[in-house]
């Protein structure tokens, strides 16, 4: 170990004995009556000590005030570095910040709130943007819109997604609209994996509910199927009287609402055992003697023949 090295972890002594100083400017730094007790000090390097006072306001438990003071080379006059309140070994800390996003949770919003969607969100993919040329039997093509030119049908011009304003009947945008190509962004392959593995997940065939019920709900007449691909494989459930009603259910979800529970027939079950308990069974040691084969009649003509 280097002679440098063990003079900066043995305090200076001018630095060491320069309380008072530490003292005087941790209470120019702070309110009146906050610096408490001096609780030790620590040597940062050659002639720099750090003082640590008690700090005593509300809110700060554990909190230190930490002066530094210093020396130079030769010199017999401290002088102040700096002042600062940190946190000492169970002092209390606010949780690490979690950006927004990382912190929203399902539920969490509210009326008024706004939940702005990421450019990049992988849920989401592009939708009808007009800047690809389309097909030629599109109904946004350039030979479609001279045919209904020829119809005397009504083209709206700029791409459906930027309209400002509803179209009218009868228009190309108006049929787009239908289609769904109005939309900015529509559902990626992703975001429908993901929307499907969370509805099975809270209404699929692993939960406790589905696991007693009857029957599944593709046999329900109270499902009311919905369209699209994820149409294949769920439906909502329209049973005021079901744990799932108005929710997004899968086709292998059951409750005990099925709409044909009732003329079901239940699958038979044993009758359980009937056991006495007010009356007791003898058990005899020896079998009583007209339990045998052989009578106990006397049979003379056994007697004289001998019997074995």
């Amino acid at each position: 170990m280097s002679a440098a090295t063990t003079r900066s972890r043995t305090p200076d002594r001018l630095c060491a004995e320069a309380v008072d100083l530490a003292r005087t400017a941790a209470e120019e730094a702070a309110a009146p009556g906050v610096v408490g007790e001096h609780v030790g000090l620590v040597s940062e390097g050659d002639r720099v000590v750090t003082h640590y006072f008690e700090c005593k306001e509300f809110g700060y438990r554990g909190w230190r005030w930490a002066v530094t003071v210093a020396r130079a080379s030769r010199a017999k006059l401290v002088t102040l570095n700096e002042t600062v309140l940190l946190p000492g070994p169970e002092s209390l800390l606010a949780p690490e910040w979690v950006p927004w996003s990382e912190r929203l949770r399902p539920g969490d919003m509210g009326p008024g709130d706004l939940l702005p969607t990421d450019a990049e969100d992988l849920r989401l993919e592009p939708g009808f943007s007009g800047e690809d040329e389309p097909a030629p039997n599109s109904a946004v093509s350039q030979d479609m819109a001279e045919l209904v030119e020829a119809e005397d049908a009504e083209v709206t011009a700029g791409t459906p997604a930027h309209l400002p304003f509803a179209p009218r009947r009868g228009s190309i945008a108006a049929v787009a609209e239908e289609l769904g190509l109005r939309r900015a962004r529509v559902l990626s392959r992703y975001g429908l994996h993901v929307a499907a593995d969370r509805w099975e997940e809270s209404y699929g065939p692993k939960t406790a509910m589905a696991q007693a019920a009857p029957a599944s709900c593709v046999s329900c007449g109270f499902l009311n199927p919905i369209g699209g691909s994820l149409g294949q494989a769920f439906g909502v459930c329209a049973n005021e009287f079901s744990p799932a009603d108005g929710r997004v259910v899968s086709l292998s979800y059951g409750c005990g609402g099925h709409s044909e529970a009732a003329v079901m027939p239940k699958p038979p079950r044993p009758a359980p055992p009937v056991i006495d308990e007010t009356r007791v069974d003898p058990f005899p040691l020896r079998p009583s003697p007209d339990s045998g084969s052989v009578s106990l009649t006397p049979d003379e003509t056994a007697a004289e023949l001998g019997h074995s």
